[in-house]
């Protein structure tokens, strides 16, 4: 019997300078009495881990651990979403990333992606004292202002860039690998990996390597209009974490997939809030556990309207009316009669 945990929640839209979202103490006191197990961390948020510090000492993690523990929850993943960003960036977004990075490495993209690498290591020697084994991030892009190109893409150019990609990654999934933690990318607009073509493009750039795997949120499916449920199917083996987030898809005469750069209220694809959306979870959870998927279902709460305390508060009654505990046996299995091989033979008139 396979059964998803969960409900887990992704801090990263939640952390701040006010209690109880200001520590680790609070925030995880907040979610473990709303009912959630498990809480995802950022880990550019110092007010919650000190990467450096977790990734030296299993002392220090031991007692992270413990204070979730205390409050009922446990870490289920890091994150290093924004640091993965910063592998790979293309120069016409380099002064919008660098608010991602330290100020002493703005304006010198080289330091800000080493910086960024040594993020990286350091998340997958945290893991690994932490007890984990998976880990979320983005991939970064070269390609994506070449997305739907004019003029047209030069030949060779995707190749060119999904192997570059790979090469800067291929240090970072052997650490992780190393730690005995799989590399799970989101599969996100503005990344190079942002669905499944793309995906296998990396994966085979890689040389097919084990620790490249998925981080599944169907809103990003739902608002590029790509079968979310069908995706499951075609890639289960490599889905590895869920965030549970919903979204719509609403296009009018007067803008559709693009958005025409209007705010996220406005726009005919919008992410909210559990249940407010027009994903289909039933779907989602039963592919899941057809596929016997045991990782954790994690809340990102992304909601252009409703307030996320609201949305974090739903989000548990919500998770955990999905999730399905799988059968250990065949609903129709109090008809069936004992068999044999000649048994069988008779039935099917051979002898």
């Amino acid at each position: 019997m396979a059964i998803m945990k969960g409900p887990a929640i992704f801090l990263a839209q939640f952390t701040g300078a006010e209690a109880p979202f200001d520590n680790l103490e609070n925030i995880s006191h907040w979610a473990g009495g709303l009912g959630y197990k498990g809480i995802q961390i950022p880990t550019w948020e110092a007010s919650l881990i000190d990467l450096n510090m977790a990734a030296q000492s299993k002392d220090y993690c031991d007692e992270l651990k413990g204070v979730c523990a205390n409050n009922g929850v446990e870490i289920t993943e890091l994150s290093t979403h924004l640091q993965g960003q910063l592998v790979a960036v293309h120069p016409a977004y380099d002064e919008q990333f660098d608010g991602f990075a330290p100020t002493e490495v703005h304006g010198n993209p080289k330091a800000r992606q080493e910086w960024a690498v040594s993020q990286l290591l350091l998340a997958a020697q945290a893991s690994r004292n932490l007890g984990l084994t998976a880990h979320a991030t983005f991939s970064g892009a070269l390609l994506w202002h070449t997305l739907y190109p004019w003029p047209q893409r030069p030949q060779g150019l995707v190749e060119t860039g999904f192997r570059e990609l790979a090469q800067r990654w291929l240090p970072i999934l052997n650490a992780f690998d190393e730690a005995g933690v799989d590399v799970c990318y989101e599969i996100h607009p503005g990344e190079d990996l942002h669905d499944g073509v793309t995906f296998e493009r990396f994966l085979e750039a890689t040389g097919t390597h084990s620790r490249c795997n998925i981080l599944y949120d169907p809103s990003h499916f739902m608002l590029q209009q790509l079968d979310y449920i069908q995706f499951i199917d075609v890639y289960y083996d490599r889905i590895k974490m869920f965030h549970v987030k919903d979204a719509e898809f609403n296009p009018n005469g007067r803008s559709g997939i693009y958005g025409g750069y209007q705010n996220w209220t406005d726009r005919a694809g919008r992410f909210r809030s559990l249940g407010d959306g027009q994903i289909d979870f039933k779907g989602i959870f039963s592919q899941f556990a057809r596929y016997g998927f045991e990782g954790w279902a994690v809340l990102e709460w992304e909601c252009c309207l409703k307030h996320p305390e609201d949305g974090a508060r739903e989000g548990v009654e919500f998770i955990n009316r999905h999730i399905i505990r799988t059968t250990d046996r065949a609903f129709d299995d109090f008809a069936a009669g004992s068999a044999d091989e000649a048994g069988n033979r008779r039935i099917l008139g051979l002898d």
